[in-house]
């Protein structure tokens, strides 16, 4: 089993910053990738960016590249999301997840762990 509890989100106007972090516990075995989606109001939820747990390797939506940066703390057990240059379209709430799987994947579908999510509001 793999817990995930997101913290760091909140309000801010247009071109600010906000750095979101999720710990992580539970068996290393049942997470690879972790991953952050957002769902913004009536619509689907989607892929932001990921990092691969064992390894240096970081994966991005188009919509964020450039301005998203996903790291990992190995040792604080923690998978952090700094979001920068943000845009009220970037208005939604951010997931963290968890999957057991070693390659990278993109779909809500292939995650099994979830945290409960954090609110980002961007204001124009």
């Amino acid at each position: 089993q793999v817990q995930l509890v997101e913290s760091g989100g909140g309000l801010v106007q247009a071109g600010g910053s906000l750095r979101l972090s999720c710990q992580v516990s539970g068996r290393s075995t049942f997470f690879s990738d972790m991953a952050w989606f957002r769902q913004a109001q009536g619509k689907e939820r989607e892929f932001v960016a990921a990092a691969m747990w064992g390894g240096d390797k970081f994966y991005y939506a188009d919509s964020v590249k450039g301005r998203f940066t996903a790291s990992r703390d190995i040792a604080k057990r923690t998978v952090n999301l700094q979001m920068n240059s943000l845009k009220p379209e970037d208005t939604a709430v951010y997931f963290c997840a968890a999957s057991p799987v070693g390659t990278h994947r993109s779909s809500p579908a292939d995650f099994r762990s979830w945290g409960q999510g954090t609110q980002v509001t961007v204001s124009s």
